[in-house]
């Protein structure tokens, strides 16, 4: 947690801060405290200060002799210093000693004449704190810069990386979706692009997906169109036969068998084709998924399938499943799957040859396989594969898996659940 917390951007604005604090702090004391020794080794030097009060003196002279008062005259001399806001004139009566003055930035007595006699003044310079007063305020500008850049900076680099990461996101809306959307770092801003590339990368898959299944049902309607056509001219040639005339009775018999054959091919065919787009025309299917014993469920499953092979005439050999296990499924999808694998092998099984239905446990798995050999001379194998698309997508849906295997003589379809 204090790892993220050092990372976030709440932390790193709390820490742009506390540098700029500590650097405007610097920044105030290190220009206060120089201005102040200026002041006081320079500007406050017995040179300076001896020059400064030369003036005053002179000036003071020369408004004594302008304005002609006496020494006694306290008003005038207020006046003087009004006027003089860092310097302040003491007049004294002549014969004062030094050592009785208490005002230290007073220094010494100088002589003065007034129009009622000689007596002493003296003169203190006070300018130092008007020089320290700017000294403190060009610090406390100093100090205030320095926050303020520092905190501009900070807030530059954020704006940039915003701006940044805005003109990406904008890329990406304006087509370049393969643009990836980066961010250095691991705050706040970088997880937000880490985010957005997410959101970028699975709309690429789901764009590849829609691209792939817009490309396997334009294969499948092709397929579907020369499974269909191929029927559907042989039942218009039988019925163009039969409309036409001429036939004694066995050859009106074999055209409407032959074409109610095909009939029923068509019917499959389109029974197959309801079925697919019942399955892949839902975004989500809805399970009712439960947990079910496996020799129970596979006795029930398998046990119907293998009564309705026979009932068509075909050989079944199922050997029994006694493996003591448990399996979660959907019953329902779970016999659509059984069914379907049953309809592929009424129509396209060599019936002189037995079908094998056989149920076994590999590791964590519960596998079924349908076996049978191919019909020679019969109706060709279906081109479309919808039933085999039907039965990969229930099976993926239910968490398991559906594979085949097939040459010319032999089909093998098997599906599997994980056991728990």
């Amino acid at each position: 947690m204090s790892k993220r917390l050092s990372r976030s951007l709440n932390a790193q604005l709390l820490l742009s801060q506390l540098i700029a604090v500590l650097s405007a702090a610097a920044v105030f004391l290190g220009v206060f405290y120089a201005g102040n020794y200026t002041v006081e080794h320079f500007y406050m030097s017995s040179a300076n200060v001896s020059s400064r009060k030369a003036a005053i003196y002179a000036e003071f002279a020369a408004y004594v002799r302008a304005g002609q008062f006496s020494g006694q005259n306290e008003a005038a001399v207020a006046a003087f210093n009004r006027a003089h806001r860092y310097a302040t004139v003491t007049v004294y009566p002549a014969g004062t000693p030094g050592s009785t003055l208490n005002a230290t930035r007073s220094g010494k007595l100088y002589p003065m004449t007034f129009p009622d006699g000689a007596y002493s003044i003296t003169i203190a310079d006070s300018s130092d704190s008007h020089e320290k007063a700017i000294n403190a305020v060009l610090a406390t500008v100093s100090g205030v810069v320095v926050f303020t850049v520092i905190q501009l900076s900070y807030a530059g680099k954020l704006t940039r990386r915003i701006l940044a990461l805005s003109r990406k996101a904008a890329l990406v809306s304006a087509g370049e979706i393969d643009t990836p959307i980066t961010a250095e770092g691991s705050d706040e801003i970088a997880a937000l692009a880490n985010d957005i590339d997410t959101m970028r990368r699975s709309v690429i898959e789901r764009l590849g997906s829609e691209k792939r299944a817009w490309e396997a049902n334009s294969e499948l309607i092709t397929a579907m169109s020369h499974d269909i056509r191929t029927p559907m001219t042989s039942l218009l040639g039988y019925l163009e036969l039969l409309n036409g005339g001429g036939l004694d009775e066995r050859q009106r018999t074999q055209l409407t068998a032959s074409a109610y054959g095909k009939a029923r091919e068509l019917k499959d065919l389109t029974d197959e084709l309801f079925r697919y787009f019942l399955v892949f025309g839902n975004t989500e299917l809805q399970l009712d998924s439960q947990r079910y014993d496996a020799p129970m469920l596979l006795e029930q499953l398998l046990g119907e399938a293998a009564f309705e092979l026979q009932d068509q005439g075909f050989t079944v050999q199922q050997p029994p499943f006694t493996d003591n296990c448990t399996v979660t499924t959907d019953p329902m999808y779970l016999k659509r799957v059984v069914d379907n694998l049953v309809s592929n092998i009424r129509k396209y099984a060599d019936p002189a040859r037995p079908v094998v239905l056989l149920a076994e446990r590999r590791g964590n798995e519960l596998t079924v396989v349908f076996s049978n050999a191919v019909r020679r001379g019969g109706s060709r194998v279906e081109s479309s594969k919808i039933g085999v698309r039907t039965c990969e997508k229930l099976m993926q849906v239910m968490g398991g898996r559906f594979t085949v295997s097939s040459d010319a003589d032999h089909y093998a379809a098997e599906f599997a659940l994980p056991i728990e």
